[in-house]
């Protein structure tokens, strides 16, 4: 059996010397078929949500996990114990340059290292399983889709009860007309991932195992904070790093709005709640949105509206549940004939009961969103959640970070152009400038 082993920065730059690492990436078409019939796999992250894709991914009989990068070390013992024969990297760069065949890759890190990793493997000519949301900024969602596009590689998002019988089953209510067209849709998360409060003034020791330079990635350099503060536990609260209660939970909670109703792009976003502070993501967000009207919708134009944190639906919506209580995260469908609540994740019902009671439910079926990525790599089917669905729903949720920036500010979004055109200064948001030393090809 072959033991683990780590490749040290300073062993990979001795390499680089090589005329091996002098090539630029192979192009999958290039690569030599697996001996085994396989595909060659590779995780980045070893831990928490990348290890639950992974270990799904993995289930497939034609996965072979050949390789991990985990910039901590600390956290690669479950990873090491489950797959001994693959190899254990800390810096994704150096696993991309040195595993020449892969053929499929899961990107299962903090949110700022989403599309940097996604696109580089994109560019190898990897099919790429990338954790939600799809960027961290809207223009990285816009790229990766494009790219993924042009290279014609089989790309899904981690949004995984999109292909679960539970959010079937609401869009094909919806799409059936069961109650009526849509008017306006109200979509919530209890999770707080923000943080009104100051940021600590130290500097703390990095933890042995970790390595701070490639954790932040992209981002500016700054002192590590210890007591989790950005790792392992609260960077989804951090701007830089997260993309706050929005970015984690809209996109699976927008998902089956966004699918139901076939929206686009919005027309305009506005903020109601509070603005983030100088590091972190603000709480009680009040978000409304117009979207462009659909044939599931009953007027020219849409209004969605996410509220997080202790924030809810007015009490006149709530009232519309009657006897049925509000769940701690979901959404309110108001149509013309009726109203469908739909817990996350839970099975949708139709009010008021009354009505509803004997309305017969299609026979809808659900799938494994890992497995069903798999098997449209190996040529079977297509994933329900690739990059085409899931770039211009990421683009959506990440327009509602921007707009907590302006509060009680309607911005106005042309999305042809990938800007607002009322407030200038937001458009500063749409794209961040990498760090020097680690710019990106094709973002």
């Amino acid at each position: 059996m072959q033991t683990p082993f780590v490749i040290s920065r300073r062993a990979f730059l001795r390499r680089l010397t090589t005329s091996t690492l002098a090539v630029p990436f192979l192009t999958r078409g290039l690569r030599a078929a697996s001996p085994n019939g396989k595909l060659r796999h590779a995780s980045f992250g070893a831990s928490g949500m990348a290890w639950a894709d992974l270990n799904e991914i993995a289930r497939h009989p034609q996965i072979e996990v050949v390789a991990v990068a985990d910039v901590d070390l600390t956290r690669t013992a479950e990873f090491r114990k489950k797959f001994p024969a693959a190899r254990v990297y800390q810096d994704w760069r150096e696993l991309l340059a040195q595993e020449k065949d892969l053929d499929t890759v899961n990107v299962s890190t903090p949110d700022h290292m989403h599309a940097p990793i996604a696109m580089s493997a994109l560019q190898r000519g990897c099919h790429v399983y990338g954790e939600k949301p799809l960027s961290h900024d809207i223009y990285e969602s816009r790229r990766l889709a494009e790219v993924a596009r042009e290279k014609k590689r089989i790309t899904q998002m981690g949004i995984q009860i999109h292909s679960a019988r539970e959010y079937r089953l609401a869009v094909r209510l919806i799409q059936d007309l069961a109650i009526g067209k849509v008017r306006e849709v109200h979509t919530w998360s209890s999770k707080k991932w923000g943080d009104p409060g100051p940021m600590p003034q130290r500097t703390d020791s990095v933890p042995p195992g970790l390595d701070w330079n490639g954790w932040l990635g992209v981002c500016a350099e700054r002192p590590f904070i210890g007591d989790g503060w950005y790792h392992p536990g609260n960077w989804r609260k951090r701007l830089d790093f997260g993309t706050g209660t929005f970015g984690d939970m809209g996109c699976h909670i927008y998902d089956p709005v966004f699918k139901a109703l076939a929206l686009t792009a919005p027309l305009s976003v506005r903020s109601e709640g509070p603005a983030p502070n100088s590091h972190s993501w603000a709480v009680d967000a009040v978000i409304p949105y117009v979207f462009p009207g659909t044939a599931y919708t009953a007027d020219r134009t849409v209004a969605v509206t996410w509220y997080d944190g202790d924030a809810r639906p007015p009490r006149a919506v709530l009232a519309l549940l009657g006897e049925a209580a509000a769940p701690d995260q979901g959404s309110i469908f108001i149509g013309t004939d009726g109203v469908m609540l739909l817990p996350h994740i839970g099975m949708p019902v139709l009010l008021p009961e009354t009505k509803f009671e004997n309305h017969p439910l299609p026979k809808v079926q659900g799938e494994n969103h890992w497995l069903q990525w798999v098997d449209a790599c190996l040529g079977k089917g297509t994933p329900a959640a690739n990059f085409d669905y899931a770039g211009p729903l990421t683009e959506a949720v990440l327009l509602g970070s921007v707009a907590t920036r302006f509060p009680k500010t309607t911005l106005e979004w042309d999305a042809k152009a990938l800007k607002f055109t009322n407030v200038a200064s937001a458009n500063q948001y749409v794209r961040r400038t990498y760090r020097k030393g680690w710019e990106i090809a094709g973002l």
